[in-house]
């Protein structure tokens, strides 16, 4: 009898009991309506300033990739839906930083110095200010508030033909900070990915509850330094 070939990765996905998880989604969903009440007059302000400086909705929708149930063995009822995008299809949630120019979208990376970003977006992405409704993702269990950052579907189907073991960061609910961003500046190539992959399998090796909090400690330190974003 021939046993199946482990992946390098594979024994990521039952590193930690059941408790642990329902532990830390409870953390999750306390810090996520905190964050979401005492952030509100912040973001009322924020939208009524997008509304008064250009053309458009406040907030921008965009799908992403998420949990892939299988690779933690539970498929559940709607893997083969699924099973294409290497994970759960959602969407998520940001500030408009961007101008609406009603052509067709392509799903590209932001870079340095975009022209499609707005005077006002650009101060809201270099403080990550944009970021603030995925606490409503992270409220309804799309994403956590640490973990792998969510991609979008033609970049990660992309991504993952391309980077080896790049389909384990889906073995963890996204989140809106996490050990990559802490350390590393937005994605505007494959190597930005490669390097970044690895501080999200790190992560994901010895994720608990104590290294999420030290990653939300760390995390306004990044944003008021105004490091790695744009």
């Amino acid at each position: 009898m021939t046993l199946p070939r482990l992946h390098p990765f594979s024994w990521t996905a039952n590193f930690a009991p059941r408790s642990c998880d329902a532990g830390r989604r409870i953390l999750n969903v306390l810090i996520a309506t905190l964050a979401l009440v005492l952030t509100l007059p912040l973001m009322v302000a924020i939208a009524v300033l997008i509304k008064l400086t250009s053309r458009g909705p406040v907030l921008f929708t965009q799908p992403r990739i998420g949990l892939d149930r299988r690779a933690i063995g539970n498929a559940g009822g709607n893997s083969r839906r699924h099973s294409d995008h290497g994970g759960r299809t959602f969407t998520m949630y940001k500030f408009r930083t961007m101008r609406v120019t009603g052509g067709a979208t392509h799903e590209v990376w932001a870079q340095r110095d975009d022209p499609r970003v707005t005077a006002l977006g650009g101060v809201l992405r270099k403080l990550r200010l944009d970021e603030l409704p995925q606490f409503w993702n992270v409220l309804v269990g799309d994403m956590n508030v640490v973990g792998p950052r969510p991609e979008q579907p033609a970049i990660f189907a992309s991504l993952r033909e391309q980077i080896r073991e790049y389909s384990e960061r889906q073995r963890v609910l996204p989140g809106i900070t996490g050990w990559a961003q802490i350390n590393r500046a937005y994605d505007s190539s494959v190597d930005d990915v490669r390097e970044k992959l690895t501080y999200d399998l790190e992560y994901i090796r010895r994720r608990s509850a104590v290294e999420d909090l030290k990653i939300m400690l760390l995390t306004p330190a990044v944003m008021l330094g105004r490091r790695g974003g744009w």
